[in-house]
């Protein structure tokens, strides 16, 4: 009896979920994929610093 309570609740919550439509989801993927680029490049830079203070130790 509780699962089928559960599953009424669940039922109901997904009715007012608002979802994004295709324009909202390319922009926030753009976001994701430009900060991970832009931190790949910040963590590859600060690498290569550190084994190149490391070299002079």
């Amino acid at each position: 009896m509780k699962l089928f309570k559960f599953f009424k609740s669940v039922g109901t919550e997904m009715k007012l979920v608002v979802w994004p439509n295709g324009h909202q989801t390319r922009i926030d993927t753009t976001i994701v994929v430009s900060m991970s680029i832009i931190f790949a490049i910040f963590f590859a830079i600060v690498d290569w610093a550190i084994q190149s203070g490391l070299l002079y130790i």
